[in-house]
């Protein structure tokens, strides 16, 4: 499954700005207080809260904004009102998309993502259109000298990985959600770090995009999504094929 890790190098190199970065802390802001909040803020006791330490520190996220999160989560800065919403739509080329929020203002969120979808291509979908191509499932990504598909197999089978894939630099492995933990551990000990760690969903029905234009269309919708401040994640079942991949626009 080439285009998929073709696609994590591309948005690897698409992530590694200083904006970027800003955003995705945001985000996993939110994740921990919604964690903390719903199970305290003992990560110990807290699985859930283990699982957002665990992605935080993948992007190397500042220990003082960690501890700031769990304190707003457990209510010592001030109550948290987040509410979790999931979109699920449709993109250009008939790309299915679902579009993870965290919000605390449901109005406000609905209008901006109806807008992005409106204005470049896309629509909402109903309830379960396009849930049924995703599978949630613990994923990773590595790079660089640690994107060895024998290495990573050695360490990572055993607590949980059931697939691993490999394309110019960039290594992607897939597990089990509940073995996400595991795997985290697993890579810990033998010293390797993730440039992402989640509890994803992973297409299992996917559109190739064989045409600039089409893919394009998909990544300025993609993008713009993920611009959206509520917008936690933007999952979406496409492939670029590899004949078009390095023409993709940064």
């Amino acid at each position: 499954m080439a285009g998929h890790s073709k696609w994590a190098n591309i948005k690897h190199k698409k992530d590694a700005t200083d904006k970027k970065k800003g955003k995705i802390f945001s985000r996993l802001a939110k994740e921990i207080m919604i964690a903390a909040k719903i199970g305290g803020g003992d990560p110990g006791a807290n699985a859930r809260l283990r699982g957002c330490l665990a992605a935080a520190r993948a992007q190397n996220m500042p220990n003082v904004n960690i501890d700031r999160a769990i304190k707003k989560g457990t209510g010592e800065l001030g109550d948290v009102t987040f509410e979790e919403i999931v979109y699920e739509a449709y993109g250009p080329c008939g790309v299915a998309l679902i579009i993870e929020c965290l919000t605390d203002n449901r109005n406000r969120t609905a209008g901006e993502v109806r807008m992005v979808l409106d204005r470049n291509g896309g629509n909402l979908a109903a309830a379960g259109a396009v849930g049924w191509m995703f599978k949630r499932q613990s994923h990773f990504v590595i790079s660089g000298e640690n994107a060895d598909e024998d290495k990573l197999m050695d360490i990572v089978l055993d607590a949980g990985a059931e697939d691993i894939e490999v394309a110019d630099g960039v290594a992607e492995i897939w597990g089990a959600p509940d073995a996400f933990l595991d795997i985290v551990q697993a890579l810990e000990k033998a010293g390797i770090s993730s440039e992402e760690a989640a509890v994803s969903r992973h297409a299992e029905n996917t559109v190739e995009l064989k045409v600039i234009d089409d893919a394009n269309k998909v990544l300025r919708l993609v993008d713009k999504l993920e611009d959206l401040d509520d917008v936690q994640a933007v999952h979406a079942n496409f492939e670029i094929a590899d004949e078009i991949a390095d023409q993709v626009e940064a």
